[in-house]
């Protein structure tokens, strides 16, 4: 027999090889097969039960598979999934694969170690510890000498005495340790009307068993994640697997506490953060359908979910979802992929809704539930503007006077403040004040961030790192290299300055590294040991801090710039979200915005809350010029270390682009970070009308030009970052 392996490798297609005597094997198998020299890990892609090989094929030239692993199959959902997934995003499918196979070792058998169950011999002679470990083993469940110790309160050496004597009888156990089952009946919040409506309309959705896209459309505060917990407990009582996706998977103890208020347990959990371990121990666990619900990064909807019934995308519009490197591609978008091919349905969370959803919505592809209010006596926060014009702040400070004041009032009333600059570091920019030298990455064309409390300048696109220099590289100038405008560092220095009696923490990438240490900020902001949160972006992410009152936003206008054509969407949903993080309970909120563009449609349409009509104008705008999602755009990426190689590359793709009806390119021309990791980039942006097969245009234009080998080619369909 002949089958065609997929290996995950960034190969053009599955390989065919013979199948030895007395191998059984089926579509979905994991195996062991040769190439070249050495011995790779594949899946079958299809089975030819007769062996008549392909035109061209010499079956002589066929190589037999090695073995067939002891791995759950994977089904013909993800298969279907990771073909589409390609096939969409123009990527060779062991790219895809690869995603799915992310942990190698969960493909190896199953480490055991030596368990004990009741034997039914009594022993010899019986103590009260003895008696202890009997009375525990009664519920037939094997444990190791060390758990069985623990849980007695005796020692091991009590434990191997019993079973020297015969009264406990060896078992092999695996050595991962089981997840726990969450129980659908366990607990949870008493839900509003409003709540109970929208969740039982969920729960409608998962109880139909078909593919169905609903967004769940909650103010903050409103309680859309109790909310569609009700629907994971509908698809837990079905015994189907659910998954909730969120953007940044190490901001989310305060979820992960919810979850287990209201299921008995944690979730597993999927995210960069675990170790290689806990990564084999929960794929494998996926695989075997042992796992009800999984919270993970983006990456967890290629985990091989034999059974689900359920995806949730929490924060939907969030542009973390979006995978910019590799496989490029789009989590919510696909979420939505696989949710069709497996036919059960997908839910959308969000405040602030993307626009790509809002249209789905209006032209009825998604359903549309809404949460219009705060839950219980909260009220939405009073939001304002300080126009930075007129009102800014002292010479050589960051803070207006109006947010000082609001502050001031804040801390002096025991509540807690937080202030919100989405830029890291003490200083965006170091330049010499003799000779205006600017201090660069040398692998990329951004500029050094200074690190203060590091004392380092950093490279925040390729992780480029160096010490500050006491003289300027420019022109000797000693002790002349200054910092200019502001980084959440600089924000808390002049924060301290001003409020010296007050706690202040920042809380960014930088400064908080993984599950633990965001855990600890959020324990002590809820224990009222932090008087006032610095941060980035990564405070917007869904915390729940009751006694947090008033938010400045230090600079506003900071995403506006650049050209982007989601420029705009993003600032009102990222402002929009930090606001929400005051008056969440009883006490009243307040907002202040520091803008030099008090006038811009995002700050009106945030004091005025007029969200609906922010976005009805923002389509408006995005239709006229056949803008996504009113229109197709494609990005090609071309980098190489030879800057003439890649400008070469990029005018013979442009003169060779087809004429067709619908279609414009643009380009190529140098990408706005023109150097990155030492590689020259070159863009060209591909604008197709919606009805247009963009991947069947770029395929045949692409198919023309062959970049030589030191020059790489990406295509991003769909692009959200223009960079």
């Amino acid at each position: 027999m002949r089958v065609s392996v997929l290996i995950p490798l960034p190969l053009t297609g599955p390989y065919d090889y013979l199948v030895p005597e007395g191998m059984a094997l089926a579509r979905g198998d994991f195996v062991a097969a040769p190439l070249m020299s050495r011995q790779v890990i594949g899946v079958v892609w299809q089975v030819h039960e007769q062996n008549t090989p392909p035109e061209g094929l010499d079956p002589a030239k066929l190589k037999k598979l090695i073995d067939r692993l002891d791995v759950p199959p994977l089904n013909d959902e993800l298969m279907a999934f990771v073909d589409w997934v390609a096939s969409y995003t123009m990527t060779p499918p062991g790219a895809v694969l690869r995603l799915v196979m992310r942990s190698t070792s969960a493909l190896e058998p199953p480490r055991m170690q030596i368990a004990y169950v009741l034997s039914g011999t009594p022993p010899p002679r019986m103590t009260k510890a003895r008696q202890r470990v009997l009375d525990i083993l009664r519920d037939n469940l094997p444990r190791t000498a060390a758990e069985l110790a623990q849980e007695a309160g005796t020692s091991s050496a009590v434990v191997k005495g019993l079973a020297q004597a015969g009264a406990l009888s060896p078992v092999d156990r695996p050595a991962d340790r089981p997840f726990p089952t969450p129980d659908p009946a366990f607990g949870g919040v008493e839900l509003s009307p409003a709540q109970a409506a929208a969740a039982q309309r969920l729960i409608e959705a998962v109880d139909a068993r078909q593919f169905s896209t609903v967004l769940l459309d909650g103010v903050p505060g409103s309680g859309k994640t109790e909310t569609y917990f009700e629907a994971v407990a509908a698809a837990l009582k079905q015994g189907k697997q659910a998954l909730i996706l969120l953007p940044e998977i190490a901001l989310t103890v305060q979820f992960l506490d919810r979850f287990a208020d209201r299921f008995g347990c944690r979730p597993a959990a999927w995210h960069s953060d675990l170790t290689s371990k806990e990564r084999r121990r929960t794929w494998r666990a996926v695989a075997q359908g042992k796992v009800p619900v999984l919270v993970g990064a983006r990456s967890a909807l290629f985990l091989p979910f034999p059974d689900l019934g359920l995806i949730v995308v929490d924060e939907e519009h969030d542009p973390a979802f979006k995978q910019e490197e590799g496989v490029i591609y789009h989590a919510r978008d696909m979420a939505v992929v696989r949710g069709s091919l497996g036919h059960f349905p997908v839910v959308l969370s969000t405040a602030t809704p993307s626009l790509e959803t809002v249209v789905n919505v209006a032209q009825g592809r998604y359903r549309h539930v809404v949460l219009p209010e705060r839950h219980g006596p909260a009220n939405m926060p009073q939001i304002d503007a300080v126009d930075m014009r007129q009102d800014g702040p002292e010479r050589g400070r960051w803070l207006s006077p109006r947010v000082i004041e609001g502050l001031r009032k804040t801390l002096q009333s025991g509540e807690q403040g937080m202030l919100f600059l989405n830029r890291r570091g003490y200083a965006p920019l170091t330049l010499c004040r003799k000779c205006g030298h600017r201090m660069k990455s040398p692998d990329s064309s951004s500029w050094l961030v200074e690190h203060r409390l590091k004392n380092r300048l950093v490279c925040h696109h390729t992780g480029f790192s160096m010490a500050k220099p006491k003289t300027c590289p420019g022109c000797g100038a000693e002790d002349s290299l200054v910092g200019c405008g502001p980084g959440v560092e600089r924000v808390a220095e002049e924060a301290a300055d001003l409020f010296p009696d007050a706690t202040v923490v920042i809380m960014s990438s930088d400064t908080v590294r993984g599950p633990a240490a965001v855990e600890r900020i959020v324990e002590d902001m809820l224990a009222g040991n932090i008087d006032l949160l610095i941060g980035t972006q990564i405070v917007a992410k869904g915390y729940h801090f009751p006694r947090l009152t008033f938010v400045g936003v230090v600079d506003a206008d900071l995403g506006l710039s650049g050209g982007d054509l989601r420029a705009a969407e993003r600032t009102f949903q990222l402002l929009s979200q930090v606001a929400g993080r005051a008056g969440r309970e009883s006490r009243p909120g307040r907002v202040l915005l520091q803008t030099f563009m008090p006038e811009h449609p995002v700050m009106a349409a945030l004091i005025a809350g007029g969200r609906d009509g922010f976005l009805a104008a923002e389509a408006a705008a995005r239709e006229d010029y056949a803008l996504p999602p009113f229109g197709r755009l494609a990005s090609i990426i071309l980098s190489s270390r030879d800057p003439h190689a890649v400008e070469a590359t990029g005018r013979a793709l442009a003169k060779a682009a087809p004429v067709s009806e619908g279609v414009s390119v643009l380009g190529p021309a140098p990408a706005p970070f023109a150097l990155l990791r030492g590689r020259h980039r070159h863009r060209l942006l591909v604008k197709a009308e919606r009805q247009i097969n963009l991947q069947a245009y770029l395929s045949a234009w692409l198919a023309q030009v062959k970049p030589p080998n030191n020059v790489r080619l990406a295509v991003d369909i769909d692009p959200y970052s223009f960079l």
